[in-house]
C-alpha cells in the first residue's frame, strides 16, 4: 500500500481520537464522545503551535489509516544531542498487519536524521507485546527501564 504523510489539522481530530480509542486500553483512557471534548482541542492547539512537535497521519489515497506524533527534543546528554520522541502511533484496525506501521515508523526515522537526531526513542505499554515485537523487529531494543508516575487521569483532572 503507497502512504503519503501529512501534518493533521484541526477537522482530523475526531477521526484522531476515535483511532487513539479503538483498542482496549485506548478504551479506559480517551473520551470519544461528541462533541469533542475541549482538553483535545487544547492540546490539539498546544502541538500545532509548537516547531518541535508534529502530529502525523499516514494516508492511502484520502483515506487516514495510521497516526503518530514527533517531539523533536534536546539534551545535554550525548554531547548535546537532538532526540526524536514517536507517540501515539495507531493504524486503523482493519488495516493491521499490511505493512502501514512499517512505513509509518521508517518515514518518522527519516524524519529524525533529517532533523539531526542521534537517538530515536519511543515507549510501549507492557500490555501491548504485540506492539512491542513490532517495534523490536524494526530494530528497537528495551534498553532502558521507563517510569511514569500519573498525577490526574482525564477522568479526574
Amino acid at each position: 500500500m503507497k502512504l503519503s504523510f501529512r501534518q493533521a489539522t484541526a477537522t482530523d481530530l475526531p477521526l484522531l481520537i476515535k483511532m487513539l480509542a479503538d483498542d482496549r486500553l485506548g478504551k479506559q483512557r480517551e473520551d470519544s464522545s461528541t462533541p469533542l471534548n475541549k482538553a483535545y482541542i487544547q492540546a490539539f492547539k498546544q502541538i500545532d503551535s509548537d516547531p518541535n512537535n508534529q502530529l502525523i497521519l499516514a494516508q492511502s489515497e484520502q483515506q487516514v489509516v495510521g497516526m503518530l506524533q514527533l517531539t523533536f527534543i534536546p539534551y545535554l546528554t550525548h554531547t548535546g544531542s537532538w532526540r526524536c520522541l514517536i507517540e501515539g502511533v495507531r493504524i486503523d484496525r482493519e488495516l493491521r498487519g499490511k505493512g502501514i506501521g512499517n512505513q509509518l515508523i521508517q518515514w518518522a526515522i527519516k524524519q529524525a536524521r533529517e532533523n539531526d537526531c542521534n537517538i530515536v526513542q519511543l515507549t510501549s505499554d507492557k500490555q501491548r507485546p504485540e506492539a512491542i515485537s513490532f517495534y523490536e523487529s524494526l530494530g528497537f531494543k528495551a534498553s532502558h527501564e521507563g517510569f511514569k508516575l500519573v498525577l490526574k487521569t482525564a477522568n479526574n483532572a
